[in-house]
């Protein structure tokens, strides 16, 4: 294979360099053996209060916000300028559309009148593929979902693929849980559903009614549909068939007629990702009176186009989603809210703005030095690893030198030329480029999968490594200060964004994307005995971190994140290794009083610092596969000889788990 290239970054010591942490930020009365998170955050997590429109605020959030400051800018710029270009009028015409409070309120629901009046028309379930087909092109989830992906066994096609879908509670466990928090949801979500529908237009008595009979139309859907922890097995969910054969699935739900709804050309095979989802939602179908259905089908369009619509069903549609749920008490200023529907809706066209001045060549040039070192760490490890035997340790080498790397934004945009975005109203842009994305995306099923895509706008605080097209992906909104620094040192760089870089490039390795080929595909190319072995260590870190209990009595679920814990530790491990061998790690200048290494894993914990409202806490660990911060931190650390060499933590120490326990994969 060959080396990457190597360690192109320049030196910087200078504390003026520190781009991650701030030493007023640690509390060193607590000692970093017993608890690191506390000792590299404390005083942060003790003096930092909480934003009243926040559910959560930490590293991630400073960048959201700072990033959120500059579109702002951007977006008032492009509405108000007098010879805008096609682009820039686009955002600065859908920012006027949203902004124009008076034009929304005057108007209520009346806007989506031809939608309710569509809905209202159904004589029977023969015309549900039509308006479920609508539905779905304006981005209103109901019944199952719809879209296009590569096939997970042909990565260089594109194919049809559904899945389970149509549900006003997060995920299926809110509706089966028989707890009295869980019963307590519920019934605030039938009162939710109440006020919305009479604010689509129904009486007072009939949207109760027609709340409750909702609740169960969901439930019986959420009976039928698989737990969250059940979707990360990509072989179990994967059912390519012929159209055919999916509509004996569901007899009474014509599927012809929704492809054709849809605008599909290509009449191949589909994947029917949850078949048995597909089966129950027919069962649904055929017992539930149209009146029922007709009701959801109301509910889910409102549901869907409240962030868009009057104040009355925005503060309503918060209580609920954001109060209730998120524990959130106050909803974000007007404009923030607006920013993320057009980075939602027309992300690449705002990101060309974005990237002209927030993300230079240098800082390119620096972020693909460090990818590179990153990459050659994780070549090396390969190259090493004990438990991995020598077929599939090839296998794995082969499958790395084919990695794609994204940085910062695509080489070719998406082309905006068909799509109509004007000064109003709000939610006819909204639904208009709704349906320009799904008939884009509707688009490419049959076709050769387009490899120079990006599955995130450039301004998204985020990254990704996508098994199916064997990639990592970094937008320049997350290649920002305090995770990025062209001007920082190398252990703020490394410890933070560097530990990112080989998170996504561990993703590849993980309990998922161990079982995609270098293209692609979904092939089992481990040896039985490797296999194994990795499954023994995998099962080690879903014990460790199944024992955390982060609020109440709820433990994280081990299943559910263990894909983001494995990539945690392994990440951290290659981003030191790539580190060690800069020349700031081998000069051992100290700064602050800490060591390169030190000021490395100060680094990491910094970007994790956050404090969380427990309501949020609570939805997450029932639906995210990524731990709290606390515990991405102490988690990680608690494992790693390298971490416990640069602070001296004795065998024993709460932050360094027992020699038998300690987890190592990558």
């Amino acid at each position: 294979m060959k080396p990457y290239h190597l360690f192109a970054a320049a030196l910087c010591i200078a504390p003026a360099c520190l781009a991650d942490f701030d030493t007023k930020n640690m509390d060193t009365s607590v000692k970093p053996s017993v608890d690191f998170y506390e000792y590299a955050d404390g005083t942060w997590l003790k003096t930092t209060t909480l934003p009243p429109d926040h559910p959560t605020t930490g590293s991630f959030d400073i960048l959201q916000d700072n990033n959120e400051k500059i579109l702002h800018a951007i977006v008032e710029k492009a509405a108000s300028a007098t010879n805008p270009g096609f682009i820039e009028k686009m955002v600065g015409d859908f920012y006027s559309s949203g902004m124009d409070v008076a034009a929304i309120d005057a108007a209520g629901v009346t806007p989506l009148k031809p939608d309710f009046d569509l809905i209202d028309a159904l004589q029977s379930a023969a015309g549900f593929p039509a308006v479920v087909a609508r539905l779905h092109r304006v981005g209103v989830d109901v019944c199952f979902g719809f879209g296009s992906e590569p096939d997970p066994k042909n990565s260089d096609m594109t194919i049809g693929s559904t899945g389970q879908a149509g549900l006003g509670l997060p995920e299926r466990d809110y509706y089966t849980r028989d707890d009295d928090g869980s019963k307590k949801l519920r019934g605030q979500y039938i009162a939710h559903v109440t006020k919305m529908l009479e604010f689509a237009g129904e009486p007072a008595a009939q949207a109760a009614a027609d709340a409750a009979a909702i609740l169960r139309l969901e439930t019986a859907l959420a009976m039928g549909s698989r737990k969250a922890v059940d979707l990360r097995d990509p072989v179990a969910n994967y059912h390519k068939m012929p159209i055919a054969d999916a509509q004996k699935l569901m007899p009474h739900f014509d599927l012809e007629a929704y492809l054709t709804g849809m605008g599909l050309a290509d009449r191949g095979a589909i994947d029917a990702s949850q078949p048995e989802f597909l089966t129950a939602l027919d069962g649904v179908i055929a017992s539930t009176p149209l009146s029922d259905w007709k009701a959801y089908f109301r509910w889910h369009l409102i549901h869907a186009s409240a962030r868009y619509l009057s104040a009355p069903i925005v503060d309503e549609n918060f209580s609920f989603y954001g109060t209730t749920l998120g524990g959130t008490p106050q909803i974000r200023s007007r404009w923030k809210r607006i920013l993320s529907v057009i980075d939602e809706d027309i992300g690449e066209a705002l990101g060309q703005l974005y990237v002209t001045d927030n993300f230079p060549p240098e800082s390119k040039a620096r972020v693909k030095a460090m990818v590179a070192n990153i990459l050659q760490a994780l070549h090396d490890r390969l190259l090493s690893i004990d438990w991995m035997d020598e077929p599939t340790r090839q296998a794995a080498l082969r499958k790395l030198a084919a990695y794609g790397v994204k940085i910062g934004y695509p080489d070719k945009w998406i082309d905006y030329s068909t799509l109509v975005i004007d000064r109003g109203p709000y939610v006819l842009n909204v639904e208009r480029a709704n349906d320009f994305l799904v008939r884009r995306d509707i688009a490419k099923i049959g076709k050769p999968v387009d490899r120079t895509e990006w599955s995130m706008t450039p301004p998204t605080v985020n990254c990704y490594y996508s098994p199916d097209r064997n990639e990592i992906v970094f937008p320049a909104g997350i290649l920002q200060p305090p995770f990025f620094d062209p001007n920082a040192d190398d252990a703020a760089n490394y410890g933070a964004i560097g530990s990112m870089m080989g998170h996504e490039m561990t993703h590849g390795f993980d309990d998922n994307g161990r079982q995609f080929d270098p293209k692609g595909n979904l092939t089992d190319w481990w040896t039985p005995e490797s296999a194994a072995r990795f499954k023994e260590r995998a099962k080690a870190i879903i014990k460790q971190y199944s024992e955390y209990v982060p609020v109440d009595s709820l433990h994280i679920n081990g299943e559910l994140s263990q894909g983001e814990n494995i990539a945690d530790l392994g990440g951290i491990k290659l981003s030191f290794t790539a580190f060690e061998k800069t020349p700031e790690a081998k000069a051992g200048v100290k700064v602050d009083g800490f060591t390169p290494e030190q000021r490395f894993f100060l680094s990491f914990a910094s970007m994790y610092r956050e404090i969380d409202r427990p309501e949020l806490l609570r939805l997450w660990l029932q639906t995210d596969p990524h731990s709290p911060g606390r515990y991405r931190v102490i988690g990680v650390l608690s494992n790693l000889d390298d971490f416990a060499k640069a602070f001296d933590i004795p065998e024993g120490s709460p932050m360094r788990r027992p020699e038998a326990d300690r987890v190592n994969i990558w």
